[in-house]
């Protein structure tokens, strides 16, 4: 008898150990891009995360006393601080024949130095007018070469502990790297821990971008955004209905956040209104 009760209390034990028992899905938290000043709006709308730019916020053109007040900002903040997007200016190119690659080094060297030390987890990366390339330029070179320069930022970015999220952009805002597939086959060839994929819900609508994308580039997927399709509307605002995209993720067994990035002339009754549509939507979808 006392051997049977060993063996059923070791095969608990192995069970809890290794394992074995499903364990229970969270759905992703939401955050949400919003300028830092109204922090306490957005914090009382139910978000707990927030995302800023890398020109208010971190930029090597703000001086040594703005950043640390941004700092002080940052962690005063009620919301974690938990990105910066706009990586780089439309001036400063990625992509194309007029790439300065140690220009971009040392400014992405900056600021990824200033995102570790201001408690950032992610740069988003989409810049848009940064990374066109002129019309008939030879689409596969760009490729090429923007894996290669990316190789060159994931190293940077691995120094300082930083994820960088490489976005697919609608085609009204650039010509190059449109489709989180795009963007995907540019972060498989990046290969590297530090250099990720965002999967923004928003451009996808706009491009028409199957679900399925997700789920294929599941593997380098750590990042997600989300607005409405027509006019980059808070989700709730037009009723959009995000739950395609939603399963995807849930398919890929996404782990990471999802962000709203989208406009508003409300905040006061939007932001609210939006983190409430979104989480019955995913509640929805996670109950499925």
């Amino acid at each position: 008898m006392k051997f049977k009760i060993g063996i059923i209390v070791s095969a608990i034990f192995f069970v809890f150990s290794f394992g074995f028992i499903p364990k229970e899905e969270t759905t992703p938290q939401l955050g949400i891009v919003f300028r830092l000043e109204q922090d306490s709006l957005v914090y009382s709308a139910g978000f707990r995360m927030i995302g800023e730019s890398v020109g208010r916020m971190l930029s090597p053109t703000l001086s040594e006393e703005q950043f640390q007040q941004n700092v002080t900002r940052i962690k005063n903040s009620r919301c974690k601080v938990f990105l910066c997007n706009i990586f780089f200016p439309s001036t400063m190119k990625i992509a194309g024949p007029e790439v300065d690659a140690s220009r971009v080094l040392s400014y992405a060297d900056t600021v990824l130095s200033r995102a570790q030390k201001a408690g950032l987890s992610f740069i988003v990366l989409g810049s848009g007018g940064s990374r066109r390339i002129p019309d008939g330029y030879d689409v596969q070179k760009a490729k090429n070469d923007f894996i290669q320069l990316c190789k060159k930022l994931a190293v940077v970015a691995g120094k300082y502990k930083i994820i960088i999220a490489l976005e697919g952009l609608q085609s009204i805002e650039t010509n190059f790297l449109n489709t989180v597939k795009a963007a995907g086959e540019i972060v498989r060839g990046v290969n590297h821990s530090n250099f990720r994929l965002n999967a923004d819900i928003f451009h996808m609508m706009r491009e028409n971008e199957s679900p399925q994308s997700i789920i294929d580039y599941a593997d380098v997927l750590s990042h997600c955004e989300i607005a409405e399709k027509q006019t980059r509307s808070f989700p709730g605002v037009m009723g959009d209905d995000f739950k395609q995209y939603l399963r995807a993720l849930r398919k890929a067994k996404y782990t990471g956040k999802i962000f709203i990035e989208g406009n508003t002339s409300d905040p006061v009754n939007d932001l609210q209104l939006s983190f409430k549509y979104l989480t019955r939507q995913l509640k929805e979808v996670y109950a499925e």
